[in-house]
């Protein structure tokens, strides 16, 4: 696959990014993308492995490793490298029906994986797929592709993030009609509203969205299933049900004076202001504003980057990110081998642009809250904090341990609260009594993707808890076929 000494002869080259202290100025996207030689180049490096780890999709020490779609990605490098474009489209979308999207927001379990990547640098997998997908956008080759037949059954699906997208998504290729429940005003779920527009611009959704819509998927908005339709009323009037809301309640911190007025979950924080630029481009003043303000992140991962690009762009007075774990390693340690997902340090985006504005990693390791201090009018004015260390108890259990004379107390208007999820919300599985796992999440097999309720199923967050995109996709593409198979006794979807 590629050429066959491509990953002697060429070095590893990603994309270029518009200057940090540029780009904070505006809400779009920021990548440069590469000229085609080079991107054949580097499609070039995968090389002919014989087992290629980069699409088992399977998971490993509780992380993936390789692609959960199970991504052609030997193939559709092997035509990039060849000029075949259009070939290499048609074998992407043969796994992935949302490329556009993983392409941008996937961490890339698929390059951690990488055969190439087990003694050098991986191939840059995640670019070439983005790249593909979007010149079969700007050629015209991506266009809608109704069914030719309709099998008279009729599918609900409640939430329209990427797990409700691809389960409408391929039951609409099966014949099936499909109605898509969303309660926000738009369609997309996490993809529109969960994911900043400098990361995902919402126009690469609307078009997606516009694109399935041509095909025949109703996708209804401004409607919450459990209130405004109730749940039996909804599996009354369809064939099956698929569930996709989500795990949508948000991990909170509860310390002395969280209720004072400027802490925010994160997901209020960054849905609010997507919202606000779509409606508005800000105009409307309909969002949380760190303009200004001394804004405490307390919370790693995605969320917590998206946090900080986000606060910078509004023009905050400083921005500090609070972690409890410790600064991850430069490179694999003997406990994280290869292929599983390279537990490294990770200096994304928002951390590079405040470090352009401020001259250093907003981050700070191994730091716990203990309260949140305000100016006596119901206003936050300081975060404290200490310092701990991690240390194995007599039960063999790590706990966090504070050392002393370490407390701090760090000015702040604004607290951005990224903790993650703690599971879905119950009022729809209450209403259809849906059984729930140990976690809270709806109960049905990895693959069958069945609730106890017959015609009823679950995909996505929902159903696994907080995940990935890639997942969720996956998981929606996997509860189609269940719910085909379900209705007409056998399917042919992947």
């Amino acid at each position: 696959m590629g050429k066959t000494t491509g990953f002697l002869e060429y070095a590893r080259r990603t994309p270029g990014e518009c200057e940090a202290l540029e780009r904070i100025g505006g809400w779009n996207e920021f990548t440069v993308p590469l000229e085609e030689e080079k991107l054949r180049e580097q499609a070039a490096r995968c090389m002919d492995c014989g087992t290629p780890f980069c699409h088992v999709g399977r998971l490993l020490s509780g992380m993936a490793s390789g692609c959960p779609l199970h991504n052609l990605i030997p193939e559709w490098n092997d035509m990039v490298y060849r000029g075949n474009w259009k070939v290499a489209l048609g074998r992407l979308h043969k796994t992935n029906n949302f490329p556009e999207f993983t392409g941008r927001v996937c961490p890339a379990p698929c390059e951690g994986a990488c055969t190439v990547g087990k003694h050098g640098s991986p191939v840059t997998i995640k670019n070439i797929e983005k790249s593909i997908v979007d010149r079969g956008f700007e050629e015209g080759w991506i266009v809608p592709e109704p069914p030719l037949l309709r099998t008279g059954k009729t599918v609900a699906v409640v939430g329209s993030g990427p797990a409700g997208m691809a389960c409408a998504a391929q039951l609409n290729k099966a014949g099936h009609t499909v109605t898509v429940y969303e309660r926000a005003d738009r369609i997309g779920g996490l993809l529109t509203y969960g994911i900043p527009n400098m990361k995902l611009e919402k126009s690469k959704v609307q078009r997606r969205v516009d694109l399935l819509a041509a095909e025949g998927v109703e996708f209804v908005t401004g409607v919450e299933i459990g209130r405004d339709v109730s749940a039996e009323e909804l599996r009354s009037r369809h064939d099956a049900v698929v569930l996709c809301t989500g795990s949508t309640k948000a991990r909170d911190l509860p310390v002395p004076g969280r209720d004072l007025e400027g802490i925010h979950q994160a997901m209020e924080f960054l849905t609010l202001n997507t919202k606000s630029l779509l409606d508005s481009g800000l105009e409307d003043g309909s969002y949380l504003s760190a303009a200004g303000k001394d804004v405490v992140v307390i919370g790693g991962g995605d969320t917590g980057t998206d946090c900080v690009a986000t606060a910078l762009r509004h023009g905050c007075k400083s921005v500090v990110q609070l972690e409890i774990m410790p600064q991850a390693p430069l490179s694999r340690q003997a406990d994280n081998p290869w292929p599983e997902y390279p537990k490294v340090l990770k200096v994304d985006y928002g951390q590079q642009e405040a470090a352009a504005v401020y001259g250093e990693d907003p981050r700070r390791y191994l730091v716990s809250t203990k309260r949140f201090g305000g100016d006596g009018r119901g206003h936050l004015t300081e975060v404290h904090t200490v310092r701990i260390e991690w240390k194995r108890s007599e039960d063999g259990r790590m706990m966090a341990v504070e050392i002393p004379g370490s407390e701090e107390a760090l000015p702040a208007q604004m607290v951005l609260l990224a903790l993650g999820f703690t599971g879905p919300e119950e009022q729809v599985m209450d209403q259809l009594g849906v059984e729930r796992d140990e976690r809270g999440n709806a109960k049905a097999e990895f693959g069958l993707q069945a609730t106890n309720v017959d015609g009823v199923f679950a995909a996505g967050d929902m159903r696994r808890g907080q995940s990935l995109v890639v997942w969720a996709i996956s998981e929606g593409r996997q509860a189609a076929r269940e719910v085909d198979r379900y209705l007409m006794g056998t399917s042919e979807l992947p």
